[in-house]
């Protein structure tokens, strides 16, 4: 078993093995980064919330690398968060729509006093 000298805990994973982690970041690079029990994977072409099943191509001491073997979907946090951001916008919209329709009113009412005079 390989151990990380910084901490003397083993290293919970091995090259060539597979494991199902969830992208928790981006890098400098753009490369997703993972983590399994705190110890992080660095896996290219992946977003942040996607859930993915890695293999091990290398462990390097603090980090290893993995390549996608399979696209799992997104996590579920991630869906929440979309899902709230959808309504905060549709909510915008709506508010929008409403400034618009007072705008018009004012208009209007401008209007008629000008044409009273």
């Amino acid at each position: 078993m390989q151990f990380n000298k910084k901490f003397q805990k083993p290293i919970p994973v091995r090259e060539g093995e597979t494991y199902e982690v969830t992208i928790e970041n981006i890098g400098e690079k753009g490369d997703g980064i993972a983590k399994v029990d705190g110890y992080v994977i660095i896996v290219p072409k992946t977003q942040k919330g996607e859930m993915v099943k890695v293999k091990v191509t290398a462990v390097r001491g603090k980090v290893s690398f993995g390549e996608v073997i399979e696209k799992l979907g997104q996590s579920p946090v991630k869906e929440e968060k979309e899902e709230e951001m959808k309504d905060e916008d549709e909510s915008d919209e709506e508010d929008t729509d409403d400034e618009e329709e007072d705008l018009e009113d004012e208009e209007m009412e401008e209007g008629q006093a000008e044409e009273e005079k």
